[in-house]
């Protein structure tokens, strides 16, 4: 009998959680990952219910050398959540939230539909990103950039603790005061340092807001305007401009699938009836070719996902401090060339309350950059590939130049020397310091990984 066998055996007898394993009912549903072309299958999904659960399952890895992948929302693009052969910490049982006053103590894990809805009722709001059913833990540890951005910050601008278990089995409260070097590499350094269990959040109030859905048909004109207004708009309106190729949805005319669009999603955080004339400009830059941009509460930014086969992705962000006319001509330009079938620049305009922060307050530090560039493929078989890839990499290396940044959320397997371009400066030494302090074998290497300093 293997060493991880035993191991997996010791945990089922004694996790207050389920460990699932191959052969059980719900095996393959468990191992299932959000993108398509991920298909690892893991010794064991360890559905923790406690923080003694995860200390355990942290343990029973350490000791007997398995490999750990720690799985919440399961959307990474490297399929880092799962792991073949080894064991995965599956946080999705910890959906627990209690309001207390201004702020929020949540599970690790709840997605960011769940979490919204749950304060939303109690007209409260803390900024995610732009999907509902990505995991809090994910996108919290990695910054968090979405729709609340320029009003209220990044996610980690609203953490004020997390609980966490480190690699030796220690149950640690995290905050400003208490390990305050291990909190600031928590607030942008991802899944490095241990696993957290639970977090709290300040909580805005946020009852109404306007915003939805937003399709444009796509010219230099209507993207240079677009941006010019997203970057002059008051902090209440957070903007994601996605020039692409149009899906194939039902709140867009079929003649318009396929053609390039802008779908732009737009929030303002504020009053309604300034809200609406903020809104106003963008949609008289032309002719709607579908508007969905209304008074709503804010929870309804956030539908379900909608239904169908899995799609595979292959992208690459980076930051840009401007964009002239030249660039939005050649934007299309790329955009009309045959790569796969669903193609993107995503440009979201920053600043505001994320950039009143200094760049050395977390270990997300790229406070001053003004646009954020998201470019994207997606196609449904492993042929689509090559291509996708093509045409990502040319456009990267036009668009971006020397300028090699990157945001760790939306990094995908592209090695080591991406994941250091995310943390400039002094950063990436910092947080590899406190690597080595907390996890100095590494055993949290499943993720876009800060390997512990030489010693």
């Amino acid at each position: 009998m293997s060493t991880t066998t035993t191991t997996i055996d010791a945990l089922r007898d004694t996790l207050d959680g389920r460990v699932i394993r191959p052969g059980d009912d719900d095996y393959d549903s468990a191992r299932e990952v959000f993108y398509g072309g991920i298909d690892k299958r893991p010794a064991a999904i360890a559905r923790v219910a406690n923080d003694d659960d995860i200390r355990k399952v942290i343990e029973a890895a350490r000791d007997s050398g398995t490999e750990l992948a720690v799985r919440a929302g399961g959307h990474s693009l490297t399929g880092s959540s799962s792991s073949d052969g080894g064991i995965v910490l599956d946080l999705r049982a910890l959906k627990a939230v209690d309001i207390d006053g201004d702020t929020a103590q949540a599970g690790a894990g709840l997605t960011a539909a769940e979490y919204t809805a749950a304060v939303g009722e109690h007209g409260f709001a803390t900024g995610f990103g732009d999907t509902g059913s990505v995991g809090i833990s994910g996108i919290t540890l990695g910054g968090g950039v979405g729709f609340l951005v320029r009003k209220h910050g990044l996610t980690i601008d609203n953490l004020l603790e997390a609980d966490l278990v480190t690699a030796d089995g220690e149950l640690l409260r995290v905050d400003a005061e208490s390990h305050p070097d291990l909190f600031w590499a928590l607030r942008g350094g991802g899944g490095n340092f241990g696993v957290v269990s639970r977090f709290r959040y300040r909580l805005a109030p946020l009852d109404r807001i306007v915003g939805g859905m937003l399709f444009l048909p796509a010219t230099p004109d209507v993207v240079e305007g677009f941006m010019h207004l997203a970057a002059a708009a008051p902090d209440e309106l957070s903007t994601i401009a996605n020039v692409m190729t149009a899906p194939p949805i039902p709140l867009l005319p079929e003649e318009h699938h396929g053609s390039l669009i802008v779908m732009a999603f737009l929030v303002y955080a504020g009053d309604v009836e300034a809200g609406e004339r903020a809104v106003a400009p963008f949609k008289a830059l032309a002719t709607p070719l579908a508007d969905a941009v209304r008074p709503m509460a804010y929870p309804e930014m956030y539908p379900p996902d909608p239904e169908g086969p899995k799609v595979m992705a292959y992208g690459h962000n980076g930051f840009v401090d401007e964009l002239g006319s030249a660039d939005y001509v050649e934007i299309l330009e790329r955009l009309q060339q045959p790569s796969a079938p669903i193609r993107a620049v995503q440009l979201r305009t920053l600043g505001g309350a994320m950039a009143e922060v200094p760049d050395d307050a977390t270990a997300f530090a790229h406070r001053g950059r003004k646009i954020m560039v998201n470019l994207g493929t997606l196609f449904m078989t492993p042929d689509g590939l090559p291509a996708a890839k093509s045409w990502v990499e040319e456009t990267a290396a036009w668009l971006h130049g020397d300028d090699h940044t990157s945001y760790v959320n939306f990094l995908g397997d592209e090695g080591p020397e991406r994941v250091r371009q995310a943390y400039p400066g002094d950063t990436w030494d910092r947080l590899r310091e406190i690597k080595r302090q907390y996890d100095p074998d590494n055993l949290f290497r499943m993720n876009q990984n800060i390997p512990p300093a030489d010693g």
